[in-house]
């Protein structure tokens, strides 16, 4: 026997957790190829693996999760398919030589991340000459075995293997990964997988990503029952992940995992370790569960070194990373809201140009000063500016905040509409301020033409049905989306009946709270409340109240007179005039003493504050009022 396969005889095997997710939170861009860490950045990889090594890991996959030719090529990598591999392998090997441990080295495979024809435009030569190329390289960097990962079809697991079967004997692990249903992408419980693979040349099958440790409970019952003459692994995600701050969060602790090491074990697994979100924490304490109850363990339990001083708790600013199965967040905006949080929200405008630089550093500060999101306007004033979707991409990943998408109709067909809202969930977008979006005619694009093939009242209509899995024609999407809906609202419009009869239908048609324009009296709002409330009842969704510092007397003459949406009080216009020179300073008072005079109005649950002419500083003054930043909480 091999010694890896002496090893399984003798006792169960613990392997690491999860490398993306940890890269991610410890400073790796989304934007990156991971893989190419071990080429560009070694050491950063090197110490997270130490970490794992040192937590109790007897089993460390190299990093090469997606290090197929057919992946690296999406980042114009696909000539470094053997570079990439043997770094890995070699830092992998390092790791192992300096912990002082006999760890196992495994390498890794991932799925192509496109399907085999006929669903997809693999052919099977494709996948077996990918998987080829990096089981060679995986090879010759020196692993002891390899684990096929993630797989959710059969069919490309397969091939994996075969190609692994063309170069080498070595133990292969291969693990599929299933819903919380028990069933795999393309609709096979564990049973019918299991059979399936009867045939082929592996020495352990398994289990990994997508669900937390429960819901394998049961796909490992199932795989026992259907090959019982087979070693089972098991590696779950730390729970599915929950959106807070504008980051993914893994709720499942060490302490949970490390209970359910004994159910594991029970239902048959010989290998136990962790997927996405998990971390060196959670390895030391399965470490420490095993050692405990491990009857059969000969010899001293695995000394492991003290405590890393390193914070090991993961907030990724994506999916979860290169191992994810896609899960679907919800808003952390939406439910600090629906939790009865009061929350802040700073606007920021694309750049007209290509560098998004003073806009990213505007989002920084808002977030420093204790806002909750960032909404991003879409060409405001239709002026040609950068995309309001890339933006809130840059924003989110790179500063990691939440954003509220302003998304208008005036551009986009149906078609293109549906699209760009599909490319927003999966790019990670959450919160969509529908809007129709001010006419062409309003800025310097005159001979741009305006599309409206729907209004801000369908385009609500059409993110809701999304909320059930469904688009504008009702077919089913194979997912729900987790879009949360918010609307705009104008209380300061000549005609307010009218104003109340289209947030009415707004409402009705699935939205979750309502933005307004800019007002400069509390009461304004308290007399539009109270007119809805004549009409229709008091409004049945909280409400976040625009806030615009003014900047001088003649600014506040220009929005009154000049910008639609915008009506000053004939109190706010003399107070600016009188503040002559010193009309920032007013204009940031004014804005004070609206916040806190809003914080107790009718159905008001925050505020959204915009920078004028993009000084962002001016406005974060105004929460100086709420005490809200990170250093002020803490004292």
């Amino acid at each position: 026997m091999v010694p890896f396969l002496e090893a399984l005889q003798a006792g169960p095997l613990l392997a690491d957790g999860g490398m993306g997710t940890l890269l991610l939170a410890h400073g790796a861009r989304v934007d990156q190829n991971l893989e190419e860490l071990c080429l560009t950045e070694p050491d950063r990889v090197r110490e997270l693996q130490l970490a794992y090594a040192r937590a109790g890991a007897d089993i460390l996959l190299t990093h090469t999760f997606g290090a197929q030719s057919l992946r690296l090529a999406e980042h114009g990598l696909d000539s470094q398919v053997v570079a990439i591999n043997r770094a890995a392998a070699r830092i992998a090997r390092d790791v192992r030589e300096s912990s002082g441990r006999d760890i196992f080295i495994a390498g890794d495979i991932g799925p192509l991340g496109r399907a085999l024809a006929p669903r997809g435009p693999i052919s099977t030569e494709q996948a077996r000459t990918a998987f080829r190329e990096q089981a060679a390289a995986l090879l010759e960097g020196g692993v002891d075995l390899f684990c096929v990962e993630t797989m959710t079809d059969v069919a490309e697991l397969r091939q994996a293997v075969l190609a692994i079967r063309e170069l080498s004997d070595l133990p292969v692990l291969a693990s599929l990964t299933f819903s919380a249903d028990g069933e795999t992408l393309f609709g096979l419980d564990a049973a019918a997988a299991a059979e399936m693979l009867t045939d082929l040349p592996i020495d352990i099958l398994g289990a990994n990503c997508a669900v937390g440790p429960t819901a394998l409970l049961d796909v490992l019952a199932t795989l026992r029952a259907a090959r019982p003459g087979i070693w089972l692994s098991a590696m779950p995600n730390a729970g599915l992940p929950t959106r807070v701050d504008g980051r993914f969060q893994y709720e499942a602790g060490p302490e949970y995992f490390a209970a359910m090491v004994p159910e594991f074990l029970a239902r048959g697994a010989r290998i136990v370790g962790g997927c996405c979100g998990t971390t060196p924490a959670h390895i030391r304490a399965m470490r420490q569960a095993l050692d405990s109850i491990d009857s059969d363990h000969e010899g001293e339990p695995v000394h492991l070194e003290t405590e890393p001083s390193v914070e090991w708790g993961v907030r990724v600013s994506e999916t979860g990373g290169p191992h994810a199965a896609d899960p679907v967040s919800a808003s952390g905006l939406l439910a600090k809201i629906r939790a009865g949080e009061f929350v802040v929200s700073v606007e920021v405008d694309p750049p007209r140009g290509l560098n998004p630089e003073r806009q990213l550093a505007g989002a920084r500060l808002a977030k420093e000063r204790g806002a909750d999101a960032i909404n991003v306007a879409d060409s405001p004033m239709a002026r040609v500016r950068m995309g309001a979707l890339a933006l809130s991409t840059l924003i989110e990943n790179r500063v990691g905040i939440e954003t509220i998408l302003h998304f208008t109709t005036r551009d986009r067909s149906l078609m293109g509409l549906q699209a760009d809202l599909l490319g927003a969930h999966a790019l990670g977008l959450r919160n969509i301020l529908a809007l129709t979006g001010d006419p062409p005619s309003l800025g310097e694009s005159q001979n741009s033409s305006p599309v409206y093939d729907t209004d801000s009242v369908g385009l609500v209509q059409i993110l809701h049905q999304f909320n059930r899995g469904q688009d504008l024609q009702g077919k089913e999407m194979g997912q729900h989306s987790s879009f949360a809906i918010a609307v705009a609202c104008d209380p300061t419009r000549p005609d307010l009946e009218l104003e109340t009869e289209r947030l009415t239908r707004k409402l009705q048609h699935g939205a979750d709270f309502i933005m307004t324009q800019p007002i400069y009296d509390p009461m304004v709002w308290i007399r539009f409340a109270d007119l809805y409330a004549t009409r229709y009842g008091p409004i049945p969704a909280p409400v976040l109240i625009g806030i615009l510092p003014l900047q001088s007397f003649r600014h506040a003459s220009f929005l009154h007179h000049e910008v639609p949406g915008i009506t000053l009080t004939p109190t706010a216009l003399n107070t600016m005039k009188e503040a002559g020179k010193q009309g920032r300073q007013a204009g940031v008072v004014m804005a004070q003493d609206l916040l806190l005079g809003l914080i107790d109005a009718p159905h008001v649950q925050g505020v959204y504050l915009m920078p004028s002419f993009g000084r962002y500083e001016t406005a974060c003054r105004v929460l100086d009022v709420l005490d809200r930043t990170p250093a002020k909480e803490a004292a």
